[in-house]
C-alpha cells in the first residue's frame, strides 16, 4: 500500500506539473525560483491532506492501468510460448484430452497451496468434463521436491499417463515426509513397481523435462507454484474453485468471440 501512495502521489504530481507547463498555465516550471517551487509543494501538499480522496482514486486507476498491462503481457507470453505450453509432447495431458478449454498447473508436490489447490482443480476437470489438463513439474522448494517431481516423471515414462495420473493425485494428498521409502510405499499402495520407478529417476530424459519446465516458467515470469495457464490468461497462485470456473468460462467466451 505504501508503494502504491508513492506511485499515486507521483501522479498526481506529475499530473500537476504538466498543467502548470501547458500554455494555458501562468507558471513557468523552468524559470521557477525555488520560493515558488516550494510554495508550489506546499499548495500541492494542502490540497492532498484536503482531499486525500484523490490519492485513492489516483491508486484505482493506477491499479487498473496495472492489471490492464499485466494481462495483455501475459496473453503475448502465452502466445510467444504456446507450443511448449500446451504441445511440449512429454508433459502428461490429462483430464480430457480434445477438451476445449486447456488449464495447464506448474506444480511442486510440498506446495501448501498446491495441496490446497488440488481437490478444487479435480473438482473443476471431473465436474465440467471438456478440460484438457496439463501437468508440468516445477519443483522449487528444496531437494524432496525435485525427488519426488523426478519420481512422478520416472512413472509416466514407465508406465504411461494413466499410471501417471494416479501417482500424482496420491503424491497430492500424501501427508508423509517426501523420501525414498516414501515415494516406493506410495507407488505400491497403487499397484506400481516403486522400486523400477525410482531407479529411472536416474534417467537423463527426467532432468531434461524439469530444467525445461523451470525454462518455460521463467520465460513466462511464473516465480511460484501453483502457477497456471488457462487459455490465454495466467493465474499466478492459489485461487479458490468458482474463481477457476469464471476463468474457464471466460477463455471458452473469448474462443468464441
Amino acid at each position: 500500500m505504501i508503494r502504491q501512495l508513492f506511485s499515486a502521489l507521483g501522479a498526481v504530481l506529475a499530473l500537476s506539473l504538466a498543467l502548470l507547463a501547458s500554455p494555458a498555465a501562468a507558471t513557468d516550471l523552468t524559470n521557477m525560483s525555488d520560493a515558488e517551487r516550494e510554495a508550489f509543494g506546499e499548495a500541492v501538499r494542502a490540497y492532498l491532506l484536503e482531499n486525500p480522496e484523490v490519492l485513492m482514486e489516483a491508486i484505482a486507476v493506477l491499479e487498473q492501468r496495472q492489471a490492464e498491462a499485466q494481462v495483455a503481457n501475459d496473453a503475448d507470453l502465452i502466445a510467444v510460448n504456446a507450443e511448449e505450453i500446451f504441445n511440449d509432447g512429454y508433459s502428461a495431458v490429462l483430464g480430457n484430452p480434445q477438451g476445449d478449454v486447456t488449464i495447464v498447473e506448474f506444480l511442486d508436490y510440498r506446495c501448501g497451496f498446491c495441496k490446497r489447490a488440488f481437490p478444487e482443480v479435480k473438482e473443476l476437470i471431473e465436474s465440467d468434463g471438456n478440460i484438457r489438463f496439463i501437468v508440468k513439474e516445477f519443483p522449487i522448494l528444496g531437494d524432496d521436491s525435485v525427488l519426488a517431481s523426478r519420481f512422478a516423471i520416472s512413472a509416466l515414462i514407465l508406465h504411461g499417463e494413466e499410471a501417471y495420473a494416479r501417482l500424482h493425485d496420491a503424491l497430492m494428498q500424501m501427508r508423509a515426509n517426501v523420501s525414498e521409502e516414501s515415494l516406493i510405499a506410495t507407488a505400491e499402495g497403487l499397484g506400481l513397481d516403486g522400486q523400477a520407478i525410482l531407479d529411472g529417476i536416474g534417467n537423463p530424459v527426467v532432468d531434461q523435462i524439469i530444467g525445461a519446465n523451470h525454462g518455460l516458467a521463467q520465460r513466462l515470469q511464473i516465480t511460484g507454484t501453483p502457477g497456471f495457464v488457462i487459455g490465454n490468461q495466467m493465474l499466478r497462485g492459489y485461487a479458490p474453485l468458482e474463481a477457476m470456473r469464471q476463468i474457464v468460462a471466460d477463455a471458452r467466451k473469448a474462443q468464441e468471440g
